[in-house]
């Protein structure tokens, strides 16, 4: 019996697929391949599988992760790969499988890419515009929370953020928090740039990485 962290993409369409249906995909995946899932002992069992910090619907990811324990420690990274990406859609591929080094709990950061399609605006503008406002003292956004919708100030988590203007619109690198502790969906940036500059622009998000609270990447 042996526990091993599965690393995969959800990209394309397959950033439109909740939770629970990665989730429930997984397990028809892991199924379809015949893998030796280990259950839990006791009058309802069910699989052993765990997510990292599942994604926000419609966020992109490159680095996700899934911890599962097969019953078998004879089968091999490359077996468990291909017979994974075998079962799975193309847009949820998986490109690594190592043993688990961190644990879930301790990711405290996670990096995004935003690219902004500016929609008519001059990007080097609509960069210029966007870097100012993350540069203000505040600048409070709304955010749904467990308890209740609060006013949230972003600017403490602005800090390491890089706005750069592109041919075809603008990039926004972001470090922000994300965890069980504090966590700040990149999505309220745009909210942001709506509140602040009336600028309502189409972006795609991903996620790339996790990190611990010493800014060490999540292995």
């Amino acid at each position: 019996m042996k526990n091993v962290r599965v690393w995969f993409k959800k990209i394309g369409t397959a950033r439109y697929i909740s939770h629970l249906d990665l989730n429930r995909c997984m397990l028809r995946a892991i199924h379809k391949a015949k893998l030796p899932l280990w259950y839990t002992q006791g009058y309802n069992p069910h699989a052993f599988i765990t997510f990292a910090l599942p994604l926000s619907l419609g966020i992109g990811g490159e680095r996700e992760s899934m911890d599962i324990r097969l019953d078998d420690d004879g089968i091999t990274r490359e077996e468990l790969i291909g017979k994974l990406n075998a079962a799975l859609p193309d847009d949820i591929p998986v490109f690594d499988v190592t043993e688990p080094v961190m644990k879930p709990g301790q990711i405290a950061y996670a990096s995004y890419l935003m690219k902004l399609e500016t929609q008519g605006h001059p990007p080097e503008e609509t960069a210029a515009a966007i870097r100012e406002l993350f540069s203000r003292e505040t600048v409070v956004v709304p955010k749904h929370t467990k308890n209740g919708m609060i006013d949230l100030d972003l600017r403490p988590y602005l800090d390491r953020t890089e706005v750069v203007a592109r041919d075809d619109g603008v990039e926004i690198s972001a470090m922000l928090p994300a965890g069980s502790t504090m966590n700040v969906n990149p999505s309220l940036l745009c909210d942001a740039m709506k509140k602040y500059l009336l600028l309502d622009l189409f972006s795609d998000i991903r996620r790339i990485n996790l990190y611990d609270a010493d800014f060490k990447i999540f292995e």
